[in-house]
Order: structure tokens, then sequence, then C-alpha cells
């Protein structure tokens, strides 16, 4: 792996290679063979005429092409290709060469009957993203979701200060701050799941002209419709030689949004870090720095921050790229579907990071009320509020004039300026009840 160009099959290999079976090229090879053996299957129940008296213990046979596929068949393909110098032909070819040896060459002609090379490539490559997402990414997903959502449940009683424009700001809670990304991050995950996995299936030109001239009195559009549904995709109605890739752009999209909420969470982690407000568990042997022996450094929220960034940038040219091309197709989609995995490996590489790093996270909770007791003028907002309510002129001026701009004001000089309000001892102890510490509004959420 030393040699690697790639960080994804080089650095990272450990947390990426369980994409490797979905995007890699043995994967993609696998994929079509998927499709092109069910469809040969899917063919039979037809009778169709060069498929009649296909022997029916030899079906369970032609389905194992898959389940015993290796890497040594893929190697094969790829020689076959060499001569070939087209992938989808190839597997054909491979596909024939298995069936002699089952003894059911003269079947052969039926592999791939009426297809163009779209129709396996735009059926396999949603099929492997769509397996990808539901047995690696979602899960994933998920668990990153729960475990934030503990933290926020276990830190929901932590009083903090908040800063908006990076200035001290009315107090808030450590798990509702927390709780919010859990939120967002819900939201998106149950968009990305509710996306309809599409294919595309229709011959040449995508109007099944092949399968309408020479067997007429077949209803293929059922027919495919049928098959996609069995791969747990739908049939594009509408299409050209290839897929127009909208539904994968919206995935794509959609995916960024979910990377971008973790690029949010990241920064405010990393800044979070730096204003002491966390500690990190420090593990014995490990070096934050190759000269400052102090150093412990936030490298997985740094770490996870890039990768999701290169992801998006991926994602970005995917989802703008793919649904454009020229009149009935072109071939800037092939070389670029090749890279579908890439962005979700750096998303995954990510994943591990943040999980990671959100493991190492101690709350230093005597930093925190330090910083709380020491901004009292945050209470201003507070006072304002209820001298509104009294009917006191202009209250908001009179605590501007008092609070703006001052860092020094703590307790005593908040509970003096009560002292010179012209209100009733009632309102001035409501007002010595405020804090910063108990003046953080409705902070639940669900438990």
């Amino acid at each position: 792996m030393l040699e690697a160009i790639s960080p994804i099959d080089g650095r990272y290999n450990s947390r990426t290679k369980v994409l490797s079976k979905y995007f890699s090229e043995y994967g993609l090879i696998k994929y079509r063979v998927i499709v092109e053996v069910k469809y040969f299957l899917a063919l039979l129940p037809l009778e169709l005429k060069p498929l009649v008296g296909f022997p029916d213990n030899k079906h369970q046979e032609v389905a194992n092409i898959i389940e015993d596929f290796t890497v040594d068949d893929a190697l094969e393909i790829k020689r076959i290709e060499s001569t070939t110098n087209h992938d989808v032909k190839a597997v054909e070819y491979f596909l024939r060469s298995k069936f002699k040896t089952l003894g059911l060459e003269q079947y052969g002609e039926m592999i791939h009957f009426g297809l163009t090379s779209q129709d396996v490539n735009n059926t396999a490559i949603p099929l492997s993203l769509m397996e990808a997402s539901e047995e690696v990414l979602f899960p994933s997903l998920s668990d990153l979701l729960e475990k934030l959502t503990l933290r926020s449940r276990s830190w929901s009683d932590i009083p903090l200060l908040a800063h908006t424009h990076g200035q001290p700001a009315s107090p808030t809670t450590l798990g509702k701050e927390f709780f919010v990304f859990a939120d967002r991050l819900q939201a998106q995950i149950e968009k990305i799941k509710s996306i309809v996995f599409y294919a595309k299936f229709g011959g040449a030109v995508g109007n099944l002209n092949a399968h309408v001239v020479t067997f007429p009195a077949h209803d293929w559009i059922n027919f495919s419709n049928n098959f996609m549904e069995s791969l747990k995709l739908k049939r594009l109605p509408y299409t050209t030689q290839i897929d127009h890739y909208d539904h994968m752009s919206e995935y794509f999209q959609n995916l960024i949004r979910i990377n971008t909420i973790l690029i949010d969470l990241c920064r405010d982690i990393w800044t979070y870090i730096s204003m002491n407000y966390f500690t990190q568990k420090v593990k014995s042997g490990e070096v934050g720095s190759s000269t400052m022996p102090h150093k412990v450094n936030p490298i997985d929220f740094e770490n996870a921050e890039g990768n999701l960034g290169i992801s998006n940038a991926l994602l970005s040219h995917l989802s703008l790229k793919l649904p454009v091309s020229r009149l009935q197709r072109d071939l800037t989609d092939s070389t670029v579907l090749r890279n579908i995995g890439v962005p979700l490996a750096h998303t995954m590489i990510a994943l591990k990071s943040l999980d990671k790093g959100l493991g190492k996270l101690e709350v230093n909770q005597p930093k925190i009320a330090q910083d709380l007791e020491a901004n009292w003028a945050v209470v201003a907002e507070a006072y304002q509020s209820i001298l509104r309510r009294e009917g006191v002129e202009a209250p908001y001026e009179l605590l501007k004039s008092f609070t703006r701009g001052k860092h020094t004001l703590d307790k005593l000089h908040m509970q003096n300026f009560i002292d010179t309000l012209s209100v009733d001892d009632e309102i001035k102890d409501e007002l010595r009840r405020i804090t910063p510490e108990n003046y953080t509004g409705i902070t639940d959420f669900p438990r």
C-alpha cells in the first residue's frame, strides 16, 4: 500500500477497504456480471424461441456464476478486454465461456440480448451505490447520529456561554448546542435514505428497439420494470442511451449537505478545544508535535474536515457533470462514474476520524463555568426585556450605555446597576435571581 497514489488505497486503506467490493474495478466487474446473469435468468420464463428447452436443473448453476465469482474471474474478464477493448463485451464473452463449461453453449446468444452497454452499467452502478449506502454508509451515519445524541443528553445540564460573531452572547447549554447538529444530521439522513435508486434499462437509445422488433408479442416495458424491481431499483421510463443521472445527482447533493453539517461540527469542536472548553484524552506513546512536547492537537477533527472537503469537491463535480450529455450520449460519464466510490471513501475516512475524536473529548466544566462568571454582561438582554415589560423608558438604551464594550463587568457591577433602577423591590429581586448560569432559556430536546 506504500506505493498507492491515492491515500484511500494507501494510508487510509483500513478505513476504506470495506467499500472495495462495491467500487473497485473488481466490484464494478462483478456487478456487471450480476446484472447480465440475472437478466438472462429473468428471460427464461418468457419461453423465447432461443431459450425453449433450457434445462430446469441448470438454473442454479447459472445463478452460481454470481455466488462463485472470484478475483481470478475478474482478471479473466480483464484479459478478454485487452482483446475486445470493450469492458462490457468482455463480460458477455466471459459468460459465454462459462455457459460452454456448463454445457449451455447453445443458449449463449441470449446473454446480453437486446442490451447496450449502458443498460448493464446504468444498472450495475446504481445497484452498487444503493448496496454500499445501505450496508456501509447509512449505518455509519446512523452510528454517528446516535453518539452525538447521547453526548447531547449527557451534557444537557451544562450551562455554556454562547458566542455570536465570536463575542460573548446569551447563555445556552452544551447539550443543546450539540443536539442542533444531531437534529440537522437526522433530517438529512432521512432525506438521503428516502432517495429512490433508478436505473436505465431500455436498449440502444432507450426505446427497447431490439426487443420489440425481435419478439413483438411480449410486453417489454412491463418485463423491464419488473426486472428492475427484482433488483430493488426503479426503471427510468424515458431515457436516451444512458441514464440521465438526475437521481444520482440528488443523492450526491444530499451527501454534500450531510458533509457540510459535519464540517460545521468539526469547526465548532475545534474552536471549543482551542477555548479549553474541551480537553482531549491523552494516549500513551502519541506525539502532538515534533518539537513541542506539550501539544495535544485536535487532529481527528482536522482530518475529518479535510476529507469532508475533498468529498464535497468530488460530489459537486459528479452532481453537475453527470446529468449533462451530448444528444443521445457521449462517453464523458463513463470515466466519471468510475470515481463515485472516491467521495464516499473520503466521507468514510471522515466519519472514522469524527468517531475517534468524539471518543477523546472531555468537558472542562471549570473553564466553562469560569467564562460564564466572567461575562455577567450577557444577562443585560434579560434585564432590558423585563424592564420593557414593566414600562421603564428606553431600557435597551439604558443597558447599552452600561454594558456595551465593557469586558470587566462582574456580578457586583450588575447588582449595583439593579440598585439604581426606579422599579419595585420585587422586580429588583427578580433581576438579581438571573445569572449567566440560569439564563439559558428553553434548552430541552427529545431525550
